[in-house]
């Protein structure tokens, strides 16, 4: 995968790109009928857009799901699960009301969920950097000519 772009907003710059995953409640096997996958695969596209995200990978397991998304920096990690979680269920029980009959309550999804921070830089690299700040601000022009 090459260098992602990085993003500019206000005096800020960089990237929020996260790894998330959940499941549904009680680990139910939902999404093993290709109908169910494909609508959760369209409305999770269509909804991530709507809040200005970018899918950039998606796994639609048959007893969950894993994203990687790029979320715009007004929005936290926390807040972008939310929203994705909330109207996902929504708009799924809106195309298949007879889940509710599973799901009586309205709750879809396990209250849990597994977050990571991705970039195009991994954590060593990162780490490397970080290290070895005093000579990289160090170095002179007379050093990059070379």
């Amino acid at each position: 995968m090459g260098v992602e772009v990085l993003n500019s907003v206000g005096h800020a710059k960089g990237q929020w790109v996260y790894h998330v995953e959940w499941c549904p409640k009680y680990r139910y096997n939902l999404f093993r009928k290709g109908a169910h996958k494909r609508d959760m695969e369209e409305i999770l596209e269509r909804i991530s857009s709507e809040y200005g995200m970018k899918l950039l990978e998606l796994a639609v397991r048959s007893d969950h799901m894993h994203v990687v998304v790029e979320v715009p920096p007004r929005i936290s990690l926390g807040r972008a699960a939310n929203l994705l979680k909330g109207r996902l269920a929504y708009e799924f029980f809106r195309l298949h009301p007879m889940l509710r009959l599973r799901y009586p309550r309205g709750h879809m999804w396990s209250r849990g969920k597994f977050y990571r921070t991705t970039g195009d830089v991994d954590l060593d690299r990162t780490r490397w950097y970080v290290r070895h700040q005093v000579h990289i601000h160090q170095r002179t022009l007379k050093d990059y000519a070379s």
